[in-house]
């Protein structure tokens, strides 16, 4: 079956004008599966890739593949399987980066009369699951509230469905070693990766929360729940309305983060802020800190490690998001619309609570309290203390930050 070819030269003007473009093309009516693929020269910019159908999404993969395949029983990661709809496609083409004189591409769409094979990658083995662990609330001895418990997490990871380099399972597996009893699998401007979280999770002995990072030059921001792909194209305040209608939560992500820093403008601005992230490397820099405090007058603090491959060496919970609620995706979602969380270095680093009307401290002896009408020396491993309102943090003499509360 003859391959469809399109090339063209998208220009800067074209990016600044409308980063995201869809070039359109029709199926053949006898085909049962087709191959994308993409051609540009990477030494001179960075073109990402995805697929809209007659009837919707299809998938995403960002500057992460140059080529995806959709057949009816499979696809590559990041993108929906399924027969092919009659009707109009797009391939969508994200302008990431194109240089002042412009950028060629050539696309060819291969359609095929027989779904090909399942390529060898997408058949890796699971490792065997990670031996049982106690809950993070019973090894570091916290008492629940409510019927709620505390639970040890991370709220930011990408796997091979965007451009981490694990299986769902693989990440699942890792985290549960780790010693986190939940991890939110957010891999970029895509949902493929949900259908196969029920599974790991039950096969890795982790609660999974389904996530997808809404990824744009201007910003990136998390949205939790099972809620259907959000649309990266619209603005931000139609995702925070699609999370908010669908049931879900959003927050935004690393807002002082080099290149990916929040330049988003917003008229109602969601609490939930990702203050904490790995791009913090020198935490006696106040900046996080000190953007989230200004972005909302009542912050919801959360952290991830926005984990990506084992080379890295950033590991899912560092740091560690703690949530009080209920073991399951929906019990946590209500866990963060309460606000009720706290983020520290690691499953086992120092850690400051807001538990009911009291601060719970443990394991920081010699650290120093920090907030709003606050400011003393820790003395112990275990310190109850009555609470303050407003966002508080444990620091080392030197100011660097140890553990943050909501």
């Amino acid at each position: 079956m003859r391959a469809l070819r399109r090339t063209g030269r998208w220009t800067l003007a074209d990016r600044v004008d409308r980063p995201v473009r869809g070039v359109p093309f029709e199926l053949p009516a006898d085909a049962r599966a087709f191959t994308v693929r993409l051609a540009y020269d990477r030494a001179a910019g960075v073109l990402d890739l995805g697929c809209l159908g007659p009837q919707g999404f299809r998938g995403w993969s960002g500057g992460a593949r140059s080529e995806y395949t959709i057949a009816p029983s499979w696809a590559t990661p990041g993108y929906l399987s399924g027969e092919p709809e009659p009707g109009t496609w797009h391939v969508l083409i994200g302008l990431h980066r194109v240089p002042p004189d412009g950028l060629p591409y050539r696309l060819r769409i291969i359609p095929h009369l027989s779904p090909p094979a399942v390529p060898p990658p997408l058949r890796r083995g699971l490792r065997p699951p990670p031996p049982p662990r106690a809950p993070a609330a019973a090894r570091r001895g916290l008492p629940g509230l409510g019927g709620l418990r505390w639970l040890a997490g991370d709220l930011h990871a990408h796997t091979v469905h965007s451009d981490g380099s694990l299986t769902v399972a693989e990440l699942a597996c890792l985290a549960a070693d780790r010693g986190l009893d939940f991890l939110a699998v957010t891999d970029h401007n895509t949902v493929s990766h949900h259908a196969e979280l029920p599974a790991a999770a039950a096969y890795a002995a982790i609660t999974l929360l389904p996530g997808q990072e809404i990824t744009t030059d201007p910003g990136h921001a998390n949205a939790f729940g099972d809620l259907g792909w959000i649309d990266f194209r619209e603005p931000p305040g139609a995702w925070a309305a699609a999370v908010r209608e669908r049931g879900g939560v959003m927050s935004i992500n690393h807002p002082v983060a080099a290149d990916c820093a929040w330049r988003h403008p917003m008229a109602e601005r969601p609490p939930v802020v990702e203050a904490w992230h790995r791009s913090w490397l020198d935490r006696t820099w106040g900046a996080p800190a000190a953007w989230t405090q200004a972005w909302t007058e009542h912050p919801v603090l959360i952290g991830g490690s926005d984990y990506h491959r084992p080379e890295e060496g950033h590991p899912p919970g560092e740091p560690t998001t703690w949530i009080l609620g209920g073991a399951s995706p929906g019990g946590l979602l209500e866990g963060l619309r309460a606000g009720a969380t706290a983020v520290s270095a690691a499953p086992d680093g120092p850690l400051l609570l807001r538990h009911g009307g009291d601060f719970l401290v443990l394991d920081a002896d010699g650290l120093v309290l920090r907030g709003p009408g606050t400011h003393r020396v820790i003395v112990g491993d275990r310190v109850v203390l009555p609470a303050r309102p407003g966002p508080h943090q444990l620091e080392t003499f030197r100011n660097e930050v140890m553990a943050l509360c909501t």
